[in-house]
Protein backbone atom coordinates (compact mmCIF):
# COMPACT_ATOMS: atom_id res chain seq x y z
CA UNK A 1 0.00 0.00 0.00
CA UNK A 2 1.42 3.24 -1.00
CA UNK A 3 1.25 6.00 1.63
CA UNK A 4 3.35 8.70 -0.38
CA UNK A 5 1.26 11.82 -0.99
CA UNK A 6 0.59 13.08 -4.06
CA UNK A 7 2.14 16.78 -5.35
CA UNK A 8 -1.10 18.58 -4.61
CA UNK A 9 -0.78 17.24 -0.57
CA UNK A 10 2.69 17.88 -0.28
CA UNK A 11 2.52 21.19 -1.80
CA UNK A 12 -0.30 22.58 0.83
CA UNK A 13 1.65 20.91 3.63
CA UNK A 14 4.52 22.92 2.23
CA UNK A 15 2.46 25.76 1.90
CA UNK A 16 0.83 25.44 5.50
CA UNK A 17 4.41 24.19 7.41
CA UNK A 18 5.88 27.86 6.11
CA UNK A 19 3.38 30.27 7.59
CA UNK A 20 3.34 28.25 10.83
CA UNK A 21 7.02 28.58 11.39
CA UNK A 22 6.87 32.03 10.33
CA UNK A 23 3.63 33.29 12.37
CA UNK A 24 2.84 30.41 14.77
CA UNK A 25 6.03 29.97 16.24
CA UNK A 26 6.53 29.21 20.15
CA UNK A 27 6.45 32.29 21.70
CA UNK A 28 3.51 33.00 19.24
CA UNK A 29 1.94 30.26 20.69
CA UNK A 30 2.20 30.96 24.12
CA UNK A 31 0.65 34.65 23.62
CA UNK A 32 -2.05 33.36 21.71
CA UNK A 33 -2.86 30.70 25.14
CA UNK A 34 -2.31 33.29 27.56
CA UNK A 35 -4.49 36.12 25.90
CA UNK A 36 -8.75 36.23 27.27
CA UNK A 37 -10.44 34.11 24.42
CA UNK A 38 -7.36 31.85 24.26
CA UNK A 39 -7.56 31.65 20.25
CA UNK A 40 -6.66 33.94 17.54
CA UNK A 41 -8.97 35.34 15.06
CA UNK A 42 -5.82 36.60 12.94
CA UNK A 43 -4.68 33.24 12.81
CA UNK A 44 -8.08 31.32 11.55
CA UNK A 45 -8.73 34.28 9.28
CA UNK A 46 -5.28 32.82 7.67
CA UNK A 47 -6.56 29.35 8.17
CA UNK A 48 -9.26 30.04 6.00
CA UNK A 49 -7.44 31.89 3.41
CA UNK A 50 -5.16 29.46 3.00
CA UNK A 51 -8.22 26.87 2.44
CA UNK A 52 -8.24 25.25 5.29
CA UNK A 53 -11.74 25.43 6.34
CA UNK A 54 -12.79 25.17 2.84
CA UNK A 55 -10.80 21.51 2.63
CA UNK A 56 -13.30 19.10 4.32
CA UNK A 57 -16.46 20.64 3.27
CA UNK A 58 -18.43 18.99 -0.09
CA UNK A 59 -17.58 20.67 -3.07
CA UNK A 60 -21.59 20.91 -2.92
CA UNK A 61 -21.27 23.74 -0.44
CA UNK A 62 -18.15 25.47 -0.88
CA UNK A 63 -15.74 23.09 0.06
CA UNK A 64 -12.89 20.87 -1.71
CA UNK A 65 -14.31 17.46 -0.66
CA UNK A 66 -10.78 16.65 1.37
CA UNK A 67 -10.88 13.20 2.37
CA UNK A 68 -9.08 11.81 5.35
CA UNK A 69 -5.48 11.84 3.33
CA UNK A 70 -5.83 15.27 2.45
CA UNK A 71 -6.88 16.35 6.42
CA UNK A 72 -4.06 14.03 7.52
CA UNK A 73 -1.35 16.60 5.88
CA UNK A 74 -3.35 19.17 7.74
CA UNK A 75 -3.64 17.56 10.98
CA UNK A 76 0.23 16.57 11.13
CA UNK A 77 1.48 20.30 10.86
CA UNK A 78 -0.91 21.85 13.17
CA UNK A 79 0.42 18.88 15.58
CA UNK A 80 3.52 19.83 15.11
CA UNK A 81 3.59 23.65 15.50
CA UNK A 82 1.17 22.99 18.68
CA UNK A 83 -1.95 25.33 17.24
CA UNK A 84 -4.49 25.99 19.71
CA UNK A 85 -7.16 27.15 17.00
CA UNK A 86 -10.73 25.47 17.46
CA UNK A 87 -9.72 23.48 13.74
CA UNK A 88 -10.02 20.26 14.99
CA UNK A 89 -13.55 20.99 16.44
CA UNK A 90 -14.52 22.56 13.13
CA UNK A 91 -13.78 19.78 10.81
CA UNK A 92 -15.16 17.56 13.30
CA UNK A 93 -18.46 19.60 13.16
CA UNK A 94 -18.35 19.67 9.40
CA UNK A 95 -17.99 15.60 9.19
CA UNK A 96 -20.80 15.42 11.46
CA UNK A 97 -22.81 17.83 9.10
CA UNK A 98 -21.74 15.75 6.25
CA UNK A 99 -22.55 12.61 7.44
CA UNK A 100 -26.12 13.14 9.55
CA UNK A 101 -27.04 16.11 7.61
CA UNK A 102 -29.39 16.43 4.72
CA UNK A 103 -26.98 18.77 2.72
CA UNK A 104 -29.68 20.89 1.91
CA UNK A 105 -31.35 24.37 3.05
CA UNK A 106 -30.03 25.01 6.73
CA UNK A 107 -27.13 22.79 6.95
CA UNK A 108 -26.09 23.56 3.65
CA UNK A 109 -25.86 27.12 4.86
CA UNK A 110 -23.80 26.23 7.66
CA UNK A 111 -21.98 24.00 6.17
CA UNK A 112 -20.89 27.35 3.51
CA UNK A 113 -20.24 29.39 6.23
CA UNK A 114 -17.81 27.13 8.00
CA UNK A 115 -15.84 26.54 4.81
CA UNK A 116 -16.24 30.33 4.44
CA UNK A 117 -14.61 30.36 8.20
CA UNK A 118 -17.26 32.08 9.08
CA UNK A 119 -18.38 29.81 11.68
CA UNK A 120 -17.34 27.44 14.05
CA UNK A 121 -19.00 24.30 15.18
CA UNK A 122 -18.03 21.54 18.15
CA UNK A 123 -19.48 18.48 18.80
CA UNK A 124 -21.00 17.75 22.30
CA UNK A 125 -19.35 14.29 22.67
CA UNK A 126 -19.52 13.90 26.77
CA UNK A 127 -21.15 13.83 29.25
CA UNK A 128 -19.95 13.97 33.40
CA UNK A 129 -20.22 10.66 34.29
CA UNK A 130 -20.12 8.74 31.11
CA UNK A 131 -16.18 8.39 30.70
CA UNK A 132 -15.57 7.43 26.58
CA UNK A 133 -18.95 6.03 26.59
CA UNK A 134 -20.73 7.76 23.73
CA UNK A 135 -24.25 6.40 24.30
CA UNK A 136 -24.45 6.97 27.79
CA UNK A 137 -26.62 9.81 27.34
CA UNK A 138 -28.71 11.67 30.08
CA UNK A 139 -29.41 14.88 27.63
CA UNK A 140 -33.26 14.96 26.12
CA UNK A 141 -34.98 15.86 23.70
CA UNK A 142 -38.64 17.44 23.08
CA UNK A 143 -41.01 18.34 20.73
CA UNK A 144 -42.05 17.24 17.29
CA UNK A 145 -40.62 17.35 13.57
CA UNK A 146 -37.44 19.11 13.40
CA UNK A 147 -37.84 21.29 16.17
CA UNK A 148 -36.74 20.21 19.61
CA UNK A 149 -35.83 21.54 22.99
CA UNK A 150 -32.93 20.05 24.58
CA UNK A 151 -32.19 19.85 28.69
CA UNK A 152 -28.67 18.12 30.17
CA UNK A 153 -24.93 19.04 30.27
CA UNK A 154 -21.65 18.17 27.79
CA UNK A 155 -19.14 18.39 29.21
CA UNK A 156 -15.11 19.16 27.96
CA UNK A 157 -16.71 20.44 24.49
CA UNK A 158 -13.20 21.18 23.19
CA UNK A 159 -13.72 24.70 21.82
CA UNK A 160 -16.95 24.52 23.13
CA UNK A 161 -17.24 28.37 23.78
CA UNK A 162 -15.59 29.59 20.61
CA UNK A 163 -18.07 27.56 18.43
CA UNK A 164 -21.12 29.07 16.93
CA UNK A 165 -23.00 25.89 16.46
CA UNK A 166 -22.76 23.30 18.76
CA UNK A 167 -23.70 19.29 17.23
CA UNK A 168 -25.23 17.79 20.26
CA UNK A 169 -26.61 14.04 20.74
CA UNK A 170 -29.30 13.53 22.28
CA UNK A 171 -32.13 10.89 23.46
CA UNK A 172 -35.48 12.11 21.82
CA UNK A 173 -38.31 9.34 22.81
CA UNK A 174 -35.24 6.69 24.27
CA UNK A 175 -33.42 7.51 21.04
CA UNK A 176 -30.60 8.67 19.91
CA UNK A 177 -30.51 11.41 17.85
CA UNK A 178 -28.22 14.68 16.66
CA UNK A 179 -29.14 18.42 16.84
CA UNK A 180 -27.64 21.61 16.15
CA UNK A 181 -27.77 24.37 18.68
CA UNK A 182 -26.96 28.11 18.14
CA UNK A 183 -24.19 29.91 20.48
CA UNK A 184 -26.82 32.35 20.74
CA UNK A 185 -29.92 29.91 21.69
CA UNK A 186 -31.67 30.81 24.95
CA UNK A 187 -31.35 28.68 27.83
CA UNK A 188 -28.07 27.42 27.63
CA UNK A 189 -24.83 28.23 30.20
CA UNK A 190 -21.50 27.96 28.49
CA UNK A 191 -19.12 28.00 31.27
CA UNK A 192 -15.41 27.95 29.39
CA UNK A 193 -11.60 27.11 30.44
CA UNK A 194 -8.17 26.21 29.36
CA UNK A 195 -6.93 22.73 29.61
CA UNK A 196 -3.77 21.62 30.62
CA UNK A 197 -2.52 21.49 26.82
CA UNK A 198 -3.30 25.27 26.40
CA UNK A 199 -6.49 24.41 24.61
CA UNK A 200 -10.11 25.52 25.19
CA UNK A 201 -12.78 23.60 26.74
CA UNK A 202 -16.06 24.04 28.23
CA UNK A 203 -19.34 22.87 29.83
CA UNK A 204 -22.52 23.70 28.07
CA UNK A 205 -25.63 23.43 30.54
CA UNK A 206 -29.01 23.37 28.50
CA UNK A 207 -32.16 23.94 29.77
CA UNK A 208 -34.94 24.09 27.41
CA UNK A 209 -32.91 25.09 25.37
CA UNK A 210 -34.02 25.05 21.34
CA UNK A 211 -32.29 22.72 18.84
CA UNK A 212 -32.54 21.54 15.58
CA UNK A 213 -32.46 17.78 14.67
CA UNK A 214 -30.35 16.65 11.98
CA UNK A 215 -33.00 14.47 9.71
CA UNK A 216 -30.24 12.82 7.24
CA UNK A 217 -30.53 9.28 6.88
CA UNK A 218 -27.76 8.53 8.93
CA UNK A 219 -27.94 10.45 12.12
CA UNK A 220 -28.12 7.75 15.11
CA UNK A 221 -25.80 5.93 16.87
CA UNK A 222 -23.86 4.19 13.87
CA UNK A 223 -23.72 7.77 12.70
CA UNK A 224 -22.51 9.17 16.14
CA UNK A 225 -19.72 6.54 16.60
CA UNK A 226 -18.55 7.88 13.04
CA UNK A 227 -18.33 10.91 13.91
CA UNK A 228 -15.90 9.88 17.00
CA UNK A 229 -13.99 7.74 14.51
CA UNK A 230 -13.43 10.84 12.79
CA UNK A 231 -12.36 12.81 15.37
CA UNK A 232 -10.19 10.09 16.55
CA UNK A 233 -8.55 9.74 13.23
CA UNK A 234 -7.79 13.32 13.14
CA UNK A 235 -6.27 13.13 16.45
CA UNK A 236 -3.92 10.80 15.73
CA UNK A 237 -2.46 12.44 12.86
CA UNK A 238 -2.01 15.56 15.05
CA UNK A 239 -0.10 13.51 17.43
CA UNK A 240 2.35 12.31 14.56
CA UNK A 241 2.99 15.85 14.03
CA UNK A 242 3.78 16.43 17.54
CA UNK A 243 5.47 13.22 18.13
CA UNK A 244 7.79 14.67 15.38
CA UNK A 245 8.64 18.14 16.85
CA UNK A 246 9.40 16.54 19.96
CA UNK A 247 11.74 13.90 18.84
CA UNK A 248 13.78 17.22 16.86
CA UNK A 249 13.90 18.92 19.92
CA UNK A 250 15.23 16.13 21.95
CA UNK A 251 17.73 15.28 19.63
CA UNK A 252 18.53 19.33 18.90
CA UNK A 253 18.61 19.95 23.19
CA UNK A 254 21.21 16.53 23.64
CA UNK A 255 23.50 18.16 21.13
CA UNK A 256 24.01 21.43 23.25
CA UNK A 257 23.52 19.66 26.63
CA UNK A 258 27.46 18.95 27.96
CA UNK A 259 27.87 16.13 30.26
CA UNK A 260 31.56 15.23 30.93
CA UNK A 261 33.14 17.67 28.32
CA UNK A 262 31.14 16.89 25.41
CA UNK A 263 27.48 17.05 23.95
CA UNK A 264 24.91 14.29 25.79
CA UNK A 265 24.27 13.06 22.37
CA UNK A 266 27.29 11.45 21.38
CA UNK A 267 26.70 9.03 24.53
CA UNK A 268 25.74 6.00 22.83
CA UNK A 269 23.26 4.64 25.58
CA UNK A 270 21.05 7.85 24.85
CA UNK A 271 21.06 7.35 21.04
CA UNK A 272 19.66 3.96 21.54
CA UNK A 273 17.11 5.83 23.64
CA UNK A 274 16.50 8.27 20.68
CA UNK A 275 16.42 5.92 18.14
CA UNK A 276 13.42 4.19 20.19
CA UNK A 277 11.86 7.20 20.47
CA UNK A 278 12.15 7.85 16.03
CA UNK A 279 10.74 3.83 15.95
CA UNK A 280 7.65 4.61 18.17
CA UNK A 281 6.71 7.92 16.48
CA UNK A 282 7.07 5.34 13.08
CA UNK A 283 5.16 2.65 13.78
CA UNK A 284 2.69 4.88 14.99
CA UNK A 285 2.70 7.01 11.55
CA UNK A 286 2.07 3.67 9.63
CA UNK A 287 -0.56 2.59 11.43
CA UNK A 288 -2.45 6.08 11.46
CA UNK A 289 -2.24 6.32 7.61
CA UNK A 290 -3.62 2.88 7.14
CA UNK A 291 -6.29 4.23 9.52
CA UNK A 292 -6.68 7.01 6.96
CA UNK A 293 -7.08 4.35 4.56
CA UNK A 294 -9.54 2.14 5.91
CA UNK A 295 -12.31 5.29 7.05
CA UNK A 296 -13.89 5.51 4.12
CA UNK A 297 -14.37 1.49 4.09
CA UNK A 298 -17.91 0.14 3.70
CA UNK A 299 -17.22 -2.12 6.09
CA UNK A 300 -17.70 0.28 9.07
CA UNK A 301 -16.02 -2.95 11.34
CA UNK A 302 -12.96 -2.65 9.26
CA UNK A 303 -12.83 0.97 10.37
CA UNK A 304 -13.52 0.92 13.86
CA UNK A 305 -10.53 -1.75 13.78
CA UNK A 306 -8.21 0.51 11.93
CA UNK A 307 -9.20 3.68 14.26
CA UNK A 308 -9.03 1.61 17.44
CA UNK A 309 -5.78 0.19 16.57
CA UNK A 310 -4.42 3.76 15.39
CA UNK A 311 -5.34 4.93 18.76
CA UNK A 312 -4.45 2.96 20.77
CA UNK A 313 -0.37 2.49 19.28
CA UNK A 314 -0.59 6.20 18.97
CA UNK A 315 -1.18 6.66 22.44
CA UNK A 316 1.47 4.59 23.54
CA UNK A 317 3.78 6.19 21.04
CA UNK A 318 2.73 9.74 22.86
CA UNK A 319 3.28 8.36 26.11
CA UNK A 320 6.77 6.55 25.77
CA UNK A 321 8.23 9.46 23.55
CA UNK A 322 6.89 11.80 25.94
CA UNK A 323 8.83 10.69 29.04
CA UNK A 324 11.90 9.79 27.03
CA UNK A 325 11.90 13.29 25.93
CA UNK A 326 11.61 14.88 29.71
CA UNK A 327 14.35 12.07 30.66
CA UNK A 328 16.62 13.37 28.48
CA UNK A 329 16.20 17.23 28.83
CA UNK A 330 16.62 17.03 32.29
CA UNK A 331 14.46 19.39 34.93
CA UNK A 332 13.86 21.64 32.14
CA UNK A 333 11.39 18.86 30.19
CA UNK A 334 8.78 20.18 32.63
CA UNK A 335 9.17 23.71 32.50
CA UNK A 336 6.46 26.41 30.61
CA UNK A 337 9.90 27.72 29.13
CA UNK A 338 10.45 24.92 26.27
CA UNK A 339 8.01 23.54 23.87
CA UNK A 340 8.94 19.80 24.63
CA UNK A 341 6.99 20.18 27.86
CA UNK A 342 3.78 21.63 26.05
CA UNK A 343 4.27 19.09 23.45
CA UNK A 344 4.01 16.54 25.58
CA UNK A 345 1.08 17.82 27.60
CA UNK A 346 -1.22 18.05 24.15
CA UNK A 347 0.39 14.20 23.65
CA UNK A 348 -1.20 13.39 27.27
CA UNK A 349 -4.21 14.84 26.39
CA UNK A 350 -4.69 13.54 22.92
CA UNK A 351 -4.00 9.87 24.51
CA UNK A 352 -7.18 10.42 26.94
CA UNK A 353 -9.58 11.97 24.10
CA UNK A 354 -12.74 10.15 22.70
CA UNK A 355 -11.07 6.53 24.26
CA UNK A 356 -7.75 5.81 26.21
CA UNK A 357 -5.55 2.84 24.90
CA UNK A 358 -7.70 0.73 27.40
CA UNK A 359 -10.90 1.78 25.98
CA UNK A 360 -9.85 0.84 22.40
CA UNK A 361 -8.17 -2.02 23.32
CA UNK A 362 -11.25 -2.95 24.99
CA UNK A 363 -13.13 -1.98 21.43
CA UNK A 364 -10.84 -3.52 19.30
CA UNK A 365 -11.03 -7.22 21.05
CA UNK A 366 -15.02 -6.92 21.11
CA UNK A 367 -15.02 -6.42 17.42
CA UNK A 368 -16.01 -9.64 15.08
CA UNK A 369 -12.84 -12.01 13.86
CA UNK A 370 -10.84 -11.05 16.99
CA UNK A 371 -9.35 -14.00 18.14
CA UNK A 372 -7.66 -14.43 21.51
CA UNK A 373 -4.14 -16.49 21.43
CA UNK A 374 -3.19 -18.14 24.72
CA UNK A 375 0.41 -16.87 26.02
Amino acid sequence: MDFTFNDEQQQFADALRRYLDKSYGFEARQAIVRSESGVSDTHWAAFTELGLTALPVPQAQGGFSGGPIDMLVVMQELGRALVVEPYWATAVGIEALRISGTGQGEDAALLERAAQGESRLAVAFHEPHARYDLFELATTARGEGDRQTLTGTKSVVLHGAQADHWIVPARLSGELALFVVARDASGVKVTDYRTIDGQRAATLEFNGTPARRLGGQHAGAAALEHIADYGTLLLCAEAIGALDALNAATVDYTKTRQQFGQPIARFQALQHRMVEMLIHAEQARSITYLAAMRYTSENADERRRAVSAAKVRVGQAARFVGQQAVQLHGGMGVTNEVAAAHLFKRLAIIETTLGDVDHHLARFAALPGFVATEA
